[in-house]
Formats: structure tokens, C-alpha cells, sequence
């Protein structure tokens, strides 16, 4: 398991690799962006997880996030200070799927590699599986049906499509974003802010056993949303 590291501050750096060779990844470092950027121009292919910290001297961990997602889907996990915690939704707008905010545990910092790592695992298993199983709901996808405890549940065709997202990112935080560009991209109908909310609102109605505490559909505040996990 290859790992790219690009954080500009060396002692940080070099400690972060010890750690991850202790836990038997291996470890790419990089202390600038521009030096980032040519090792994903001729080793993407080799790296199953980027560690990038947002702020470099010569640019930013999203550059860096977007060259990635748009040429590889691999796991991305931002290392941000306190203050650029804020600007963290424009990252996982970008694809992003996890942050960590410094100073942090290495443990906790292993712990989400090993989190996202599984989730792209799930998914993968996932894509080539006929029933997709979320808690006490189960979806179809040959069929394109829904169950609840085994009951069919009808749900609208664009309904099914939001579901079906989440239930390819299953414990990975979704920007509203995302998901707004997500359905674009699936079906072809306009979707604005407003609609998704009401979409969102409905699936919940459906599915959940109470709306109002939901289980299944998390709202992550400030951010978007969750699945499972």
C-alpha cells in the first residue's frame, strides 16, 4: 500500500513517514506542490491514498486534490490547521473524503486511513453486487427497487438516484454540491439547493423510522451528509 505525503514541513513530515512505515505503508514525501504535482504526473498509478496538507508554499492541497480525482479514484485526506477548517468544504467539494485537523494523534490519523481505505474497498465489493445492504434497507439495483424490513417501498425515479449515491459512498461525507452535481450528472434533470433539500426530506419520510431523528441519512452540519459507517 503506497501512501503520498505532501506536507512542507519536514519534522512533521519525517515523523508521519515513521509512523506509516511502523504500519507497513509505503511512504512517497513531498515538501511542495510543484514537486507533488510531478510525482502524480508519473507515478499516480503506483499510490492508493494522498495525505495532502492544505496549505503548501507554492500552492494548495485542492490543486493538488483535483489532479488526483480527475485522473484516479483513490482515497484523499486533507491535513489542515485549525483556521483552514473552514475552507474544508471546498475540498471535499473537490472529491475529498476525509480531513484531519493538526495537531492530531498519528493513532487517529491511521484510524482514518484504515476508515476510508475500507470505504473504498465496500464500494468497489459493492458495484458488482445486485442487493446493496444500508441498515434495515435494501436496494435493488437490477431491479431498481427499494425495501424497508423486506417491504417494497416506492420511490420516485430521481429518489432512487440520490439513494443509490449514497449508497456507493456509504460513510463518506457528501457536499450538497456533490450531490446537486452527482444528480446532474445521472439524470439530466435540473436539480437546484431547494429540491434536494425536499428530496432529502422525502427519502428520510420513506425510509427512516423517525424522520426527525434520522438514522440512515445523517446530517453532518456545516458540511452535507452521511450514510452508514
Amino acid at each position: 500500500m503506497k501512501i503520498l505525503l505532501v506536507e512542507d514541513d519536514k519534522t512533521i513530515a519525517s515523523g508521519l513517514q515513521y509512523s506509516l512505515e511502523q504500519d507497513e505503508y509505503e511512504t512517497i514525501i513531498c515538501y511542495d506542490a510543484t514537486t507533488a504535482m510531478k510525482t502524480l504526473t508519473t507515478k499516480l498509478q503506483e499510490i492508493d491514498l494522498c495525505l495532502f496538507d492544505l496549505s503548501l508554499p507554492d500552492g494548495s492541497g485542492y490543486d493538488l486534490c483535483k489532479h488526483v480525482k480527475n485522473h484516479k479514484d483513490i482515497p484523499v485526506i486533507f491535513l489542515t490547521a485549525i483556521d483552514d477548517e473552514v475552507n474544508v468544504v471546498m475540498g471535499l467539494d473537490m472529491g475529498a473524503d476525509d480531513y484531519i485537523t493538526k495537531p492530531f494523534r498519528i493513532r487517529e490519523l491511521l484510524s482514518r486511513i484504515k476508515s476510508v481505505l475500507r470505504r473504498y474497498n465496500k464500494q468497489s465489493t459493492q458495484d458488482n453486487k445486485q442487493i446493496i445492504h444500508i441498515q434495515n434497507i435494501q436496494i435493488n439495483t437490477l431491479a431498481g427497487k427499494v425495501f424497508k424490513n423486506g417491504e417494497e417501498v416506492i420511490v420516485t425515479a430521481l429518489e432512487y438516484r440520490l439513494l443509490l449515491i449514497f449508497a456507493n459512498h456509504i460513510g463518506q461525507v457528501l457536499t450538497r454540491s456533490q450531490l446537486l452535481e452527482r444528480i446532474w450528472d445521472v439524470a439530466g434533470d435540473f436539480v437546484n439547493d431547494n429540491t434536494l433539500t425536499v428530496y432529502i426530506k422525502r427519502l428520510r419520510e420513506k425510509l427512516e423510522d423517525d424522520p426527525h431523528k434520522p438514522t440512515l441519512i445523517k446530517t453532518v452540519r456545516g458540511l452535507g451528509y452521511k450514510v452508514g459507517d
